[in-house]
């Protein structure tokens, strides 16, 4: 054998993103919560990754099905749980039926690419998640067409589909857009897909639980609770404080995906004690519909604050705020400032968002007190960059 590692490459490119402030790294949390630290980091929306019946249904079911499904859910991974948890949903969201993925990942990838098949077009916002993104590169990969229109703009969406020749088409977004937190026209382009004929896929992983009356997300929002020829893919890692993802829609379609979608027939089922905790968390969203208006209420009350503190902010649509930094450089510093401070925030550069446009990216949770936010609130704006961007139009922004 030669001596050439075909890897030295990789540590090239490792080094590459080092000079461009692209380092990435994990950082291990404590198991525990730090006396006076505050997390506006994580997607724990409603506070129920540690809530005592989440973790303890997570525990029962464990000691009764197992900790891991042990196969793929056509096989072995299949349990009474998985079904309570799938019915639960769908009669929480207002579909006609669900299926559980192991991720909102897989879900997504499943339900794209099992519906477009090699023969339909997909028309995207530009500003999808990763996971629908790369859904379509697998279905353009197998003969989809891909248009692509710019962000939130419905009648650019229109225009994509009517200017599209396949016979079966399908419309794909975000309801929540992850990194900003703004909320799409949903009722706007499920106008036009009727009108076209299209399917509406819509990635509702950021709006279960927090938007809609009681937290029953976009689609009841925006009064498109059960309506025809759209479907939906939600994640219970969020809201729901457990792991898992789900799509919702008609039964015809969940069947096709127990047939046909690849991430749902040859992978592993979700595990018993996520799906568990899941269906705990929904049990005590059901009980307490007034949490998601809560956790809207501090998100409002963190993006006002800031932006009166001359920050850059987002005007939230839901848990997510966002806060211009400027430079990638600035937004990792600004993000370590945060954390030595008690104050865990998430910091998004390039790639995941335009260049010139890294951020800060807060979280409300429905769970923080106002002491919380206040502390939360002087450690965002006592360590801000010098050159921080101040406070503009929204829109510029997003």
């Amino acid at each position: 054998m030669g001596e050439h590692d075909p890897f030295d490459r990789l540590g090239a490119a490792a080094a590459e993103r080092a000079a461009a402030g692209l380092t990435r790294r994990l950082r291990p949390r404590s198991p525990d919560t730090v006396p006076g630290a505050v997390d506006l980091a994580g997607n724990d929306y409603l506070g129920f990754a540690r809530h005592r019946a989440v973790t303890g249904a997570a525990a029962a079911a464990a000691r009764r099905w197992g900790a891991g499904a042990t196969g793929s859910r056509l096989v072995s991974g299949d349990t009474q749980l998985h079904r309570e948890l799938e019915e639960e949903l769908a009669e929480f969201y207002g579909a006609e039926a669900a299926l559980v993925f192991s991720s909102g990942y897989t879900a997504n990838l499943g339900l794209v690419t099992a519906v477009a098949g090699g023969s339909a077009a997909l028309v995207c916002d530009r500003g999808n998640h990763a996971s629908l993104i790369d859904a379509a590169r697998l279905a353009k990969a197998a003969g989809a067409q891909i248009l692509l229109f710019d962000h939130g703009d419905t009648g650019a969406a229109r225009a994509a589909l009517a200017g599209c020749a396949r016979e079966h088409r399908a419309l794909l977004s975000d309801t929540v857009f992850s990194v900003d937190g703004d909320l799409t026209d949903v009722a706007g382009l499920a106008r036009a897909c009727a009108a076209d004929g299209a399917a509406l896929l819509l990635d509702d992983a950021h709006g279960l639980g927090v938007v809609g009356e009681g937290g029953t997300g976009a689609l009841s929002a925006a009064g498109l609770r059960g309506a025809p020829g759209v479907a939906a893919a939600v994640t219970l890692s969020k809201a729901l404080g457990a792991q898992g993802g789900a799509v919702l829609g008609p039964r015809t379609l969940v069947r096709h995906l127990v047939e046909t979608a690849r991430t749902f027939v040859f992978d592993t089922g979700l595990a018993p004690p996520a799906a568990g905790a899941a269906l705990a968390a929904l049990r005590l969203l059901r009980a307490d519909p007034a949490r998601p208006r809560r956790l809207r209420g501090t998100a409002r009350r963190l993006s006002a604050e800031l932006r009166a503190a001359g920050l850059a902010a987002t005007v939230p649509d839901a848990a997510v705020v966002s806060v211009l930094a400027g430079s990638r450089e600035e937004a990792v510093a600004w993000a370590e400032r945060c954390r030595a401070a008690g104050v865990a925030v998430g910091c998004f550069r390039p790639p995941s968002v335009p260049d010139g446009r890294a951020r800060l990216r807060l979280t409300a949770r429905a769970d923080l007190t106002g002491a919380q936010v206040d502390r939360a609130l002087e450690a965002v704006v006592a360590s801000r960059p010098r050159g921080a961007p101040s406070t503009g139009p929204v829109a510029d922004f997003r």
